[in-house]
């Protein structure tokens, strides 16, 4: 079944009220991830970390310690680019199953699920992870920004964070 464009999706919050995610909305949403992906898989940290808030918050329970703030988002994306550039494999990223729902005018909860491929030098591409991705979006100036980022591998127990 398909929903004419102009048609509002539902979502339901888990005090039972709903609120409407317009196709448009959704679209908008879709395109920031597209742009935001790109960015980090195309090595262009700077410009992927001004797509989080300058005080923004990346979190993932493979991580020890949530990294916070936009520089030094930036500066542990450089790093991990760097040993995977060292390893010869690069890393793409594939966004899917955007779930959105508003949280006011210029806030969303945005949940999806990523899967991360490898791909080695002349090598053939494999699934190196597949997570959940919690992130609280902000309209600043007209455009989507990263609040917060949780990351949640799926191939790691609750409780056994690294």
């Amino acid at each position: 079944m398909t929903l004419p464009l102009q048609q509002a999706a539902h979502a339901s919050h888990a005090d039972g009220t709903a609120q409407s995610v317009t196709a448009g909305l959704y679209h908008e949403v879709q395109g920031f991830y597209a742009h935001q992906m790109q960015l980090l898989d195309s090595d262009e940290v700077d410009a992927w970390a001004r797509t989080f808030t300058e005080d923004g918050v990346f979190s993932a329970n493979a991580h020890p310690a949530p990294v916070r703030g936009r520089t030094a988002i930036a500066t542990a994306a450089r790093a991990a680019r760097a040993a995977l550039a060292e390893k010869g494999i690069r890393h793409r990223h594939w966004l899917g199953m955007v779930d959105v729902r508003p949280r006011g005018d210029d806030r969303l909860q945005v949940r999806s699920y990523a899967l991360v491929l490898a791909i080695p030098r002349g090598g053939q591409a494999t699934v190196h992870v597949h997570t959940t991705c919690d992130d609280e979006l902000v309209r600043r100036d007209g455009r989507w920004q990263v609040a917060t980022r949780h990351v949640t591998r799926d191939d790691l127990e609750p409780g056994m964070e690294r």
